[in-house]
């Protein structure tokens, strides 16, 4: 069981919790350890009870549900809630931006159970005459029904890729003629896929149990781990198969390739071609007449876009700075929240002067290494950023970014963030749009105007490498450069984990054709501060 998975049942307890109207203490409780439990880099199913119970924000009574969930597969409490609880009101809770608040008031005073009723009721124009609703709370509920009931069945790249790879493992070792290749959105670096697809020379002759794959007897389906699995056989022709099962409909018709031969491998289609190989990442669009160089993971030089405990990062400012230095990057971006993000322990103007202070410090210390004083300012309402302009001129460079207000429409949004790029301040816009893959659509925005924006104000766009975020999209990153804006793949790390976050967006850029050169987080030390000064 992940860290991630424990946590999710203490968020879960403490949601479920308040649906009942139980102590606020406890409901806080166990929602404050789902935060820490979240962010632990350690696995927590190696930890003894002593260590739990050492964590601090868990504490002995938490610590026992704990051990209680890792032994026995259930926390009790959670079953008891769970048992007088509808099943459809549970899905509820799990999807964002609803909240116990509001689920209570559509069970316990509309008398509606499940995700599937509730968006009856906004079509039928039932929400609006409840407690605390109108129109546009209704819409806004729609439309995440909407978003979730489109979501199901999907998941994030960057959780299937692992288990994807241990099945191709375990198929080398089984059966190692089996010409075993990943195909679909897993081997094209698609931000969001539905299962794990692979390719084989016959299907027939696998014993799939003898690989780890899970069938379910009434379905029939086929599982690996948490994911579903599909197989294909690609026979005497698997070159072509592959490139057929990695490529848009659009790039395997330009290659203009004669069915009726017979290709074992990939090289030996596009030797049939006029075009160079292309990595599957590429295969979305018209074919390539020359490959350009790629941005890879080895290019990034500098990590950019970094919270610490002095927001609400897991590590120590230091800690986080040594974990980049120790990965051989070359200089940290520590961009800690803004004051306004209360939810977050922005930081207030004597925080950031005593943060300051220790970059001081620990640059002596770590020289030739370098840390950069930033910070991810919220942009507030009317597109204004935090702090007053003396404040934000003493940092090296700021990060804008949407946290709240995410429901404007594309008008007032866009005019919003043109404000934000416009200030002298601003180096950086992060995470555009604000969306959560799987989670929430993003921020609606007119992407020209965004775009023109940014290049006559020489800011940078963001590519947020959090594989929740992948926030801008790799689809708009060819226009951003044709615009001559340079792009920043960031991790927005919150622990020393996180930092490695960067290849998720380096995946997607890639997507793009991204070069280093048209990537300021590739750009050496010494380009990196030249850039500091040249607007």
């Amino acid at each position: 069981m992940t860290n991630r998975d424990i946590a999710k049942k203490f968020q879960l307890l403490g949601n479920i919790m308040d649906l009942h109207d139980e102590n606020t203490f406890k409901i806080r409780s166990y929602l404050n350890a789902y935060n820490v439990l979240r962010k632990l880099v350690d696995p927590i199913s190696e930890m003894d009870l002593n260590e739990l119970k050492s964590l601090q924000g868990v504490g002995a009574a938490i610590a026992d549900k704990i051990e209680q969930l890792l032994t026995t597969g259930h926390i009790k409490t959670l079953d008891k809630y769970l048992e007088i609880t509808p099943e459809g009101v549970v899905e509820m809770l799990g999807i964002r931006g609803l909240g116990p608040k509001k689920i209570k008031t559509i069970w316990k005073d509309l008398e509606i159970t499940s995700p599937g009723e509730l968006l009856l009721a906004c079509n039928e124009n039932r929400l609006v005459a409840a407690k605390g609703f109108g129109l546009k709370t209704q819409e806004d509920i729609k439309q995440k029904l909407e978003y979730h009931a489109d979501s199901q069945g999907k998941f994030l790249y960057a959780h299937v890729i692992e288990e994807a790879r241990k099945l191709l493992d375990n198929m080398q070792t089984v059966y190692p003629d089996a010409g075993a290749v990943l195909v679909g959105s897993l081997s094209v670096q698609e931000p969001i896929v539905e299962g794990i697809e692979v390719l084989v020379k016959d299907v027939s002759g696998i014993d799939k149990a003898a690989v780890g794959i899970a069938i379910d007897e009434e379905s029939g389906k086929e599982s690996f781990g948490a994911y579903p699995v599909s197989f294909y056989s690609g026979g005497i022709n698997i070159g072509l198969e592959s490139i057929r099962l990695t490529s848009s409909s659009t790039f395997f018709s330009a290659l203009k390739v004669d069915e009726s031969q017979i290709f074992s491998s990939e090289e030996e289609v596009f030797q049939k071609s006029s075009y160079p190989w292309h990595p599957p990442f590429l295969r979305h669009a018209i074919p390539l007449t020359t490959i350009p160089g790629i941005i890879a993971v080895e290019d990034i030089k500098g990590i950019i876009h970094n919270h610490s405990t002095y927001s609400d990062g897991l590590h120590t400012l230091e800690e986080m700075a040594k974990k980049c230095l120790e990965s051989g990057y070359e200089y940290f971006v520590i961009s800690d929240h803004s004051k306004s993000a209360g939810y977050a322990q922005g930081l207030s103007i004597e925080r950031v002067e005593m943060q300051w202070r220790e970059i001081e410090t620990l640059n002596q210390k770590l020289r030739p290494f370098k840390i950069f004083k930033s910070i991810e300012s919220d942009i507030l309402v009317d597109g204004s950023l935090d702090y007053p302009d003396d404040i934000l001129s003493g940092f090296d460079l700021v990060i804008a970014s949407v946290h709240s207000s995410l429901n404007m429409d594309i008008d007032r949004a866009t005019a919003r963030l043109i404000k934000a790029i416009e200030h002298p301040a601003t180096r950086i816009l992060g995470h555009p749009t604000g969306r959560l893959l799987l989670g929430r659509k993003g921020y609606p925005l007119h992407w020209d105007k965004i775009m023109d924006a940014c290049a006559a104000n020489g800011v940078v766009i963001e590519l947020n490498a959090n594989p929740q975020r992948l926030d801008m999209d790799y689809s708009l990153i060819g226009s951003a450069l044709d615009k001559g804006i340079l792009i920043s793949i960031n991790p927005d790390a919150h622990s020393t984990s996180q930092i490695a976050l960067v290849k998720y967006g380096v995946l997607a850029a890639q997507k793009a054709g991204l070069s280093p050169e048209q990537c300021l987080s590739a750009f050496t030390l010494e380009q990196f501060e030249r850039w500091l000064t040249s607007k």
